[in-house]
């Protein structure tokens, strides 16, 4: 049977078991939603603007580890995604972006809504396709949600001309798929495992740094029972928050430029790293020269670009976090490595945790309300499985520090990208793929105006998104850096001028919460959250508030600025 493209666009969907798709509509993709009518078993969420679709699809796929898809029109639809492919592709998030092209006979003589999407995106996605013949779109489906689910995950863009998707042609789906160049390495050779291995048994001062491509490589498992045989202490990055409990005793925190005192001071003195699923980036290194200056480091990666990208390597392990995690276990249960673990890092234990009691994140309480305040209220008033999304700024770091993330999967934030936005459509994602957990987004006043257009999506489809909203009418952290770094001088970073939140929020539909003080936090915001509606709670926060530790930029991880 002949189908139109529109068809075999929408049944390759379901091939590949996609749900759920974000999209908004225009001239060039209105014949998929034409055909849509005929496919009640793929359910369509209307965003209200196209980046809030693919944040959407970004919140879906990290939540639940599968594809999120997201379908937008030609020209200034394909574009509004640029930002929110950017943020997946330096989160190596496994998105698929369908956007609609002009007909291939009209490309390239300046059509209305024509825009080479191939080539502005090229560079933030993992790969892109336009396809020219109707015959090679399901194929092109297929190789899209390979790419981006396996090895290194990411989005992957396909562009269809208007002529494809009406055209017609026999469906046939292939099944088994041959990539001449593509082949990731998912377990690492015996010798990469042994030559870690050899390292990792020389450690006094060993120090495990999950990253996240544990929680994408869904390793956490994994890694958390490798750490209790060798006794290491673990440091997440940003991304990595959730990969171990961050309520047990041997997880010293995040390190980096807002990390922990005992994260950062520690890999400072570690004699050997592991690092798992890490970027190295320079937010996480702070000066390179001085990074872990006495450490031997072991680094585990699917992607080998990625290995001594930034710093020296000893031991690379290019590999699956999970597989690789297992073959150390093998070694270790099978009896061939022979240590000490538990006394040989006994004392580095006990330093390290009495740097932990030195200088926890901390806050002076005042008549007013810290927004650190907020976050353990969240964390005291929320449910166990609940997923916290974060917008970018103070709020994300905040969300970090004072919020113990005990499960993978469950901090949904932009790390690489720092994408200021991003927090509730995420949130919507996250919401329609887990509906009966608790979804919150903790958010800045500044960031939270970038996407609200979204809090139509959630009352539409009747989620109970929570948005609190850390409100110190500033930006936050860009005023913060001109306190510590421009001599005060603060330029365009005054939002007194902000609309009523609460107004904001019933106007879209939403409840809307205020909360000014210490005794309304603890009265309010259990009701707020505990709400089958969607709510934003508006909380008004000391406004000069910053956040420590900071590292300066430029500075060593232990050149610390406490407060």
């Amino acid at each position: 049977m002949r189908y139109t493209g529109a068809r075999i666009l929408l049944e390759s969907l379901k091939k590949e078991g996609v749900d759920l798709v974000f999209g908004y509509p225009g001239g060039a993709v209105i014949d998929i939603y034409n055909e849509w009518s005929n496919h009640p078993d793929l359910r369509h969420i209307l965003v209200r603007q196209e980046l809030g679709a693919i944040h959407a699809a970004d919140g879906y796929a990290r939540t639940t580890g599968k594809v999120g898809v997201c379908l937008v029109t030609s020209g200034p639809g394909a574009t509004n995604t640029v930002t929110g492919i950017a943020t997946a592709y330096s989160d190596s998030v496994p998105v698929v972006i369908l956007t609609g092209q002009v007909p291939t006979h009209m490309m390239g003589v300046d059509a209305f809504q024509e825009v080479d999407i191939l080539g502005i995106t090229r560079p933030c996605t993992k790969h892109n396709y336009l396809v020219k013949d109707i015959k090679d779109l399901a194929l092109t489906i297929r190789r899209a949600f390979h790419l981006a689910r396996t090895g290194r995950p990411g989005p992957v863009l396909v562009d269809l001309p208007k002529d494809v998707i009406q055209a017609t042609c026999e469906f046939e789906w292939p099944e088994d798929l041959h990539f001449r160049s593509y082949n990731p390495t998912y377990e690492a050779s015996r010798n990469q495992l042994r030559s870690a291995m050899d390292i990792l048994v020389t450690a006094k001062k060993g120090v495990i740094l999950a990253g996240g491509g544990v929680i994408m490589g869904d390793a956490s498992e994994e890694l958390t029972r490798f750490a209790r045989m060798v006794k290491m202490p673990v440091a997440s990055t940003l991304m990595g928050l959730g990969a171990f409990p961050g309520d047990d005793p041997m997880w010293i925190g995040m390190p980096g430029m807002h990390g922990m005192f005992a994260a950062n001071r520690a890999i400072s003195q570690a004699d050997v790293i592991l690092a798992a699923g890490v970027r190295f980036d320079d937010r996480l290194t702070g000066r390179l020269s001085s990074f872990a200056p006495h450490a031997r480091i072991v680094h585990i990666d699917i992607d080998p670009t990625s290995i001594r990208k930034n710093v020296e390597v000893e031991a690379p392990v290019i590999s699956d976090c999970r597989a690789a995690f297992k073959g150390f276990i093998d070694m270790l249960e099978s009896g061939r490595v022979v240590k000490d673990w538990d006394g040989d890092m006994a004392e580095w234990r006990k330093t390290v945790t009495d740097w932990k009691n030195l200088h926890p994140v901390s806050y002076e309480e005042g008549d007013l309300l810290k927004p650190q305040q907020v976050v353990e209220a969240i964390q005291k008033y929320a449910d166990e499985d609940s997923i916290i999304t974060t917008e970018v700024g103070q709020n994300q770091i905040w969300a970090a520090q004072f919020y113990a993330y005990r499960h993978p999967r469950t901090y949904i934030t932009s790390g690489g990208l720092g994408t200021m936005g991003m927090g509730l459509p995420a949130g919507i994602g996250a919401q329609l793929a887990f509906p009966g957990r608790m979804i919150i987004d903790i958010a800045g006043d500044g960031s939270i105006l970038m996407n609200i257009q979204e809090l139509t999506t959630a009352v539409e489809n009747k989620l109970p998104v929570k948005v609190i909203i850390l409100n110190n009418r500033y930006l936050g952290m860009v005023r913060q850096w001109q306190e510590l770094f421009y001599k005060k001088n603060y330029v365009a970073t005054d939002l007194d001028c902000q609309p009523d939140f609460v107004k904001l929020a019933e106007a879209f539909g939403c409840e809307g919460v205020r909360i000014t003080n210490k005794e309304e936090l603890h009265t309010l915001l259990p009701k707020a959250l505990h709400s089958p509606h969607t709510t934003v709670v508006d909380v008004v926060v000391d406004r000069e508030e910053d956040v420590y530790p900071i590292v300066s930029p430029g500075a060593s991880l232990e050149e610390m600025l406490l407060a």
